[in-house]
């Protein structure tokens, strides 16, 4: 089968967005993850079997559309989990590397095997989501482990590949200065981290997850106040600023 031919699920295509990595780009979020996140937007993304199927050639052909919107930007690959699909991905992002388009791979660094090793080839730069500052932590809130994606992580140091840390600032969960202090660490210890985003807890999911018969499990909690995000950044900068 030709590269082109091969075929992937994905749950849609944003035209623009301003979140997933530099400047404007479009963003993929592909069926399919393993994780349970209990913050996660996208239940719709979970089952690998769903969304719709496209072909490699489709879905460049309908991303270089928007390649004159894009503003120092290019394209992301997010979920779900690309990483469930990394052959697919890799594909999609060679075609558009051929094409001079910046890629960039939202992950939470769960698996690791060959087809992810070849996925970041075409890879530009990696958006490491560290969901949790603790293994106990991972356990009860994402159903995954915080190893895996230190693992991931020590795979992006030794191919130097840049990197963006995130995570979501959780009331009660990892909004304390303790949590940040873990992440601050984890970014000091390798040098293939360029920054760390410090994204606000949302509810707008709540709707979605009623409409698909399934308890949304932080809906008591108040959304993060962007005071809060505020207050930790400066802890942040207080701390690189006593380091230098």
């Amino acid at each position: 089968m030709a590269l082109c031919e091969m075929t992937g699920r994905i749950h849609s295509v944003q035209s623009l967005g301003t979140v997933d990595g530099p400047g404007l780009r479009s963003v993929v979020f592909f069926q399919g993850c393993p994780l349970r996140c209990a913050c996660c937007h996208n239940p719709d993304t979970w089952d690998p079997a769903g969304g719709r199927e496209v072909t490699v050639q489709q879905l460049a052909k309908q991303l270089l559309r928007f390649r004159d919107y894009w503003k120092n930007g290019g394209v992301t690959a997010s979920g779900g989990e690309p990483l469930l699909q990394a052959g697919f991905v890799k594909s999609l992002f060679a075609v558009l590397k051929q094409e001079g388009v910046h890629t960039a791979l939202d992950t939470s660094g769960c698996v690791w095997n060959a087809e992810t090793d070849d996925l970041l080839d075409v890879t530009d730069l990696v958006l490491l989501d560290v969901k949790m500052p603790t293994e106990a932590l991972y356990g009860e809130y994402v159903g995954g482990s915080l190893s895996r994606t230190m693992d991931f992580l020590v795979k992006l140091q030794e191919r130097k590949m840049p990197t963006w840390l995130r995570q979501v600032i959780i009331p009660g969960i990892t909004d304390t200065e303790e949590s940040l202090r873990m992440l601050w660490d984890t970014e000091k210890r390798f040098s293939c981290v360029e920054r760390t985003e410090l994204l606000p807890f949302r509810k707008l999911c709540t709707e979605k997850y009623a409409s698909m018969g399934i308890k949304f499990p932080l809906a008591h909690l108040p959304e993060t106040a962007s005071e809060t995000v505020e207050r930790l950044k400066m802890v942040w900068n207080t701390w690189n600023q006593e380091e230098k």
